[in-house]
């Protein structure tokens, strides 16, 4: 007598979000099972990874990023390097020079080189801000316009600032927009039905960034708010919670002190490179194995690591 498994079917389904235009589209999101449980379902949609370029390279000096970037002296440079690194799917530019309490780079001179990366590269392209409300309103709206008709997505609107990002992000340009929240899942609903309902903001132009945290540093809170989200997305039918998930890693674990103490410091810890890879690479996987669509790393060791890792679970 032959042996049929039991499948767990769900009702619900994870929105699928298309990034970029043409042959170099992506799509993140779509499934309707859990993360990599492909003995129940086919996954429809593997997850996706982005690499992140940033506009200010302070702290970026580890072999292997120096290696990747050398020669390179603008944005738009970096981002055709950092866009043929194999296992890539998506750009992530991360202008965290236009903080006011840091450097206050100009609003124009960002949007400036958004569209130099634009021109030059052909992945589809991620914006992250400098995480100031005031500034990232000005600054998303103003890069989401430059770039119409590349369908980017604009990380993060938050709920002090949604109406203003979501307004100028999708309905004026016709962009994707991130929903920025911090490890809670009442919080990450409510942002999603403010973006709907008072930004009139359609559910498929939505994906979440619900809080991710280097393993180690609290991370069970990020482990219980991706378990929550996504079988409430897919168990419960949960409309508000269904948008797909985009986790941006290397901003927690480049921050982290395995990644930052030098060899001098901790001789004890070995290579620094070494140490900031494997926060990065155990960082990606909990998060994907969590519920995450996309994740956005730095080092291509990482991004070979955690490439394979999708490979041989899809």
């Amino acid at each position: 007598m032959s042996f049929t498994p039991k499948t767990q079917p769900y009702s619900g389904k994870i929105n699928a979000v298309t990034l970029g235009t043409g042959d170099n589209a992506i799509v993140i999101g779509g499934q309707n099972v859990l993360p990599f449980y492909t003995f129940d379902a086919p996954i429809e949609n593997a997850p996706k990874i982005g690499i992140e370029v940033s506009d200010a390279m302070d702290g970026w000096d580890l072999p292997g990023l120096q290696d990747l970037y050398a020669g390179c002296t603008t944005m738009a440079e970096r981002a055709k390097k950092a866009e043929e690194v194999p296992g890539v799917d998506f750009l992530c530019l991360h202008f965290e020079s236009a903080d006011p309490n840091g450097a206050n780079r100009a609003t124009a001179d960002c949007v400036a080189d958004a569209v130099a990366v634009a021109e030059a590269c052909s992945k589809p392209i991620v914006v992250i801000g400098c995480k100031n409300l005031e500034k990232d309103g000005e600054l998303l709206g103003a890069i989401a316009d430059a770039l119409r008709g590349k369908n980017i997505l604009c990380m993060s609107a938050r709920q002090e600032n949604c109406k203003t990002v979501g307004a100028s992000v999708v309905l004026a340009s016709g962009q994707k927009v991130g929903a920025e929240t911090a490890d809670d899942i009442n919080l990450a609903k409510q942002l999603n039905i403010m973006l709907k309902k008072d930004a009139n903001v359609a559910a498929d132009n939505i994906v979440m960034d619900i809080g991710t945290a280097a393993v180690g540093y609290g991370y069970e809170y990020a482990a219980s708010t991706f378990d929550r989200i996504r079988l409430a997305a897919l168990a419960q039918s949960d409309e508000d919670l269904q948008m797909p998930i985009l986790a941006a890693v290397s901003l927690d674990t480049y921050s982290v002190k395995e990644s930052t103490a030098s060899e001098e410091d901790e001789p004890a810890w070995g290579s620094r490179e070494e140490r900031a890879i494997n926060m990065e690479v155990s960082t990606a996987a909990a998060d994907l194995t969590g519920g995450a669509d996309a994740v956005v790393l730095r080092h291509p060791a990482t991004i070979a690591t955690i490439k394979q890792f999708i490979t041989e679970l899809i």
